[in-house]
């Protein structure tokens, strides 16, 4: 049985950082491609980061480069997203999902997904 199970999420205030970890298991993780996602309440699931299986490449949604890192660790079988420079408009339940298939942004293509963590951004 496959869980991802999300935490590291919290109050802090803007400008602060957060590190979330998501930890896998029941997959062959070191060939699955990982994401994280928010969802704010209202809207839709944004795609935030992803990365590749060996970790050779990462991609970041726009309002998120430069500001967010993801990583992983094939031998612990864990996903991290190292969250700097957060403002209130971050503030979201944040998922880390896995896909069978290629990276993408789109949430439909990942086939496991996490209860998620959440995140509160203050002004």
């Amino acid at each position: 049985q496959v869980h991802l199970v999300e935490s590291g999420g919290g109050l802090v205030q803007a400008g602060e950082s957060l590190r979330l970890s998501c930890a896998a298991s029941g997959i062959t993780f070191n060939r699955r491609n990982m994401g994280w996602f928010r969802q704010a309440p209202g809207k839709e699931r944004e795609f935030v980061a992803g990365i590749a299986w060996s970790g050779g490449a990462t991609y970041y949604g726009d309002s998120m480069k430069g500001r967010f890192t993801i990583s992983r660790d094939n031998a612990k079988e864990m996903v991290y997203l190292q969250m700097n420079s957060l403002k209130p408009e971050d503030t979201a339940i944040y998922y880390c999902a896995a896909t069978n298939g290629f990276l993408t942004i789109r949430p439909r293509a990942y086939d496991y997904w996490g209860q998620g963590t959440q995140v509160t951004v203050s002004s």
